[in-house]
């Protein structure tokens, strides 16, 4: 049986980067603030071991650690942007398609006349 952090290591090189990317720019926040990394951990109640972690992009450190710290940053704004609502489910209902026939708006294929 794989171990968890087995699998966190085969992760895509676009998303190890990514992890890297933002830990370097909570980095320099925490710097900005004149923080340090224990003053950190103190902050978003968790280790300066696990604070680093986050900061040195592991993909293991909990996300609820990342919401503190970007919030202690005020930047808990910047999580809409992430993974935005698609656009069929803006209007707060679930479009679903009917098999057979095209869903509103669309043109079957019976009424292509070209």
């Amino acid at each position: 049986m794989y171990r968890s952090k087995d699998l966190l290591g085969c992760s895509p090189p676009e998303t190890q980067q990514a992890l890297v990317r933002l830990g370097l720019r909570l980095r320099s926040h925490r710097i900005r603030q004149g923080w340090t990394v224990k003053e950190m951990a103190v902050r978003v109640l968790c280790s300066p071991t696990t604070y680093r972690a986050l900061e040195a992009g592991k993909p293991g450190t909990s996300i609820g650690i990342l919401i503190t710290a970007l919030w202690l940053f005020g930047q808990i704004d910047t999580l809409e942007n992430v993974a935005p609502v698609p656009v069929d489910m803006v209007a707060g209902r679930r479009v679903r398609k009917r098999t057979g026939k095209p869903g509103a708006g669309m043109i079957g294929e019976d009424e292509r006349d070209f």
